[in-house]
């Protein structure tokens, strides 16, 4: 069944308006259950937890359901969900939590198409002695080489950073692939999961990442990030909270300050929301709702990226920065262009009279933008669309690109 996007639209009171959203990798809209539980959070529980009073315990409850709704999203344990403000500072933590395993001469191996979240951090390392490798992708194709990766490996590797699916080109990696090459020299596997989230059912178990982060706010839900790290990885890291957490003391050992108790009770409203568009398709609660809410999500969101990226193709001026092709195992549904050597901001702000809201730059991924001597176009032209947008918004989105290709 077709997704029911009269049903999927009136869940976002923005969308009543007369814009086209169309710049969702930068940030989607919120639903409105999202910012009825903050506001029910702040309005009747905003106490401090782990006091006796029932109040706090009724505090301490609700946050602690955050991590049981985004288990059921990720299929992991409770106890390997991690909660920050975003997936930059959750990567800092990580990285700040990994110094006491990794030695001079230790060895990491980080990608040119990640987004700085998951390649800054990680740099720091190298004053101590740590060596960083750089897996480059193809110049032409803009592809990861499993063959590439398996090249750097050796038995001082400890550490492989890659995105799951590019926030520029859309691609989706092969992580379970990518984890076997990893694990084979018993290194770990960060993924940084922020341009695929809000796309595809996530199984953290199937994929084998050792550690796995997003931002909620990508994800139809307030500023707040998640990320799920394995059980015994978790113990093993240092702790970078008060010096009298113990080491075992996870995840809280990792999560310095409070979280936002009430981004963290709105974020299980993005949780429900993916079950309930599972349920209308006939799938029972629980982890079975996530997954055919998103499989949902997958199919709406293909023909949408199969309309924009036809026309794209059709206009020789173009040339489509990544995989041209819209299957759902292939990509998500963010496009990113460049016409001829026009200026990208000229093209979008000549859509912007349209109404539609799309973006030009490197969107932080600077790196493969600069390498790929992207920049003196002021980056790339970037469409990033999501299940709520409509094959009616992406035909008036060509309507408003059509004169200026």
């Amino acid at each position: 069944m077709p997704l029911d996007l009269d049903f999927v639209r009136s869940q976002f009171p923005a969308l009543a308006g007369e814009w086209a959203y169309m710049d969702n990798a930068g940030g989607s809209q919120v639903l409105r259950r999202v910012a009825d539980r903050v506001s029910d959070y702040l309005l009747t529980s905003n106490v401090q937890t782990g006091a006796s009073y029932a109040p706090s315990q009724r505090s301490l409850q609700r946050v602690s359901q955050t991590r049981d709704a985004f288990a059921r999203f990720m299929n992991c344990d409770p106890g390997e969900v991690l909660e920050g403000p975003n997936t930059t500072i959750l990567l800092r933590f990580l990285s700040e939590a990994m110094t006491g395993r990794l030695q001079p001469g230790d060895e990491i191996i980080l990608t040119n198409i990640d987004h700085e979240a998951n390649i800054g951090p990680w740099l720091r390392h190298e004053a101590r002695g740590v060596t960083i490798k750089w897996w480059r992708c193809d110049p032409e194709t803009f592809e990861l080489d499993l063959d590439d990766l398996r090249i750097l490996m050796t038995e001082r590797t400890k550490l492989v950073c890659v995105t799951h699916a590019s926030n520029i080109l859309g691609t989706i990696n092969p992580i379970p692939e990518i984890a076997k090459i990893v694990h084979s020299v018993d290194a770990d596997l960060v993924v940084d999961a922020v341009a695929y989230a809000p796309h595809r059912a996530i199984d953290v178990k199937g994929l084998g990442a050792d550690y796995y982060v997003f931002s909620v706010y990508k994800v139809f839900g307030p500023h707040h990030a998640v990320m799920y790290g394995r059980r015994d990885k978790l113990e093993a890291l240092d702790n970078i909270y008060h010096y009298f957490f113990d080491k075992a003391r996870v995840p809280h050992k990792l999560e310095p300050g409070n979280i936002n108790y009430e981004a963290a009770w709105g974020s299980i409203g993005a949780v429900d929301y993916v079950e309930e568009l599972g349920q209308r398709e006939g799938a029972a609660e629980g982890r079975a709702a996530v997954e055919a809410g998103f499989a949902a999500i997958a199919e709406h969101e293909r023909t949408l990226s199969e309309r924009l990226m036809d026309f794209l193709l059709s206009r020789n001026s173009v040339r489509v920065i990544g995989r041209t092709s819209t299957a759902v195992e292939d990509r998500v549904s963010t496009l990113s262009f460049t016409v001829g050597e026009e200026s990208s901001k000229r093209i979008v702000e000549a859509v912007d009279a349209a109404k539609v809201g799309i973006r030009f730059g490197d969107f932080y991924a600077r790196r493969i933008v600069e390498e790929h001597g992207l920049m003196a176009r002021d980056g790339v032209v970037r469409v990033s669309m999501i299940h709520y947008n409509t094959l009616e918004e992406v035909d008036r989105l060509i309507a408003a690109l059509e004169p200026n290709l």
